[in-house]
């Protein structure tokens, strides 16, 4: 049972981008391989509940457990202690995947209040692109009432494209709202 998005990409987008990028063969043109979306928790060095919430909230964002990350080292800075959670990740592929990108894109994103599009700077040099959204609250999701804090995630999109020019088509098939 494929998703809405991945229909639109299968039917669609693939042809799209076999005649924009002349590829010789379907299995040239870049696909989507997976999201993964990070949440860092500086503030969960004074408060363990702060990684709880967290997790809920990514939790009911993605439909999928996070995994909690640890920090590699102690930076006395910081009061912070090797082996202290300091966030949580959670990495989505197939269906899931194309499911939170058609949220991401269609209910989510318009949310956003004063936004103007995301910036076509943001790609690695591999293809794959990075956002920051700095509140949790523009996913429908989560609700308004029971958050503690606003906290802000970091959302890698991973593709096959050799390059940036490659992805950023990829996405705009997507309607993936690009700074003009």
């Amino acid at each position: 049972m494929s998703t809405r998005l991945e229909k639109i990409y299968n039917e669609e987008i693939k042809d799209s981008l076999l005649k924009k990028m002349k590829y010789k063969s379907f299995m040239e043109v870049p696909y989507i391989t997976k999201i993964t979306i990070n949440v860092g928790l500086g503030e969960a060095v004074k408060d363990k509940k702060v990684v709880e919430q967290a997790i809920g909230d990514i939790e009911k964002i993605s439909g999928q457990k996070p995994v909690i990350t640890n920090a590699k080292k102690s930076i006395a800075a910081f009061s912070l202690r090797e082996g202290m959670p300091i966030g949580c990740k959670v990495t989505l592929r197939k269906n899931k995947m194309y499911e939170f990108l058609d949220r991401l894109i269609t209910v989510a994103i318009p949310r956003i209040r004063d936004f103007r599009g995301f910036s076509r700077k943001s790609f690695d040099g591999r293809g794959n692109y990075t956002l920051g959204i700095k509140e949790q609250i523009i996913f429908p999701e989560i609700d308004y009432e029971k958050i503690d804090s606003i906290r802000g995630l970091d959302i890698s999109i991973t593709t096959s494209a050799k390059n940036d020019d490659e992805a950023r088509l990829l996405l705009e098939e997507f309607n993936f709202p690009f700074r003009r």
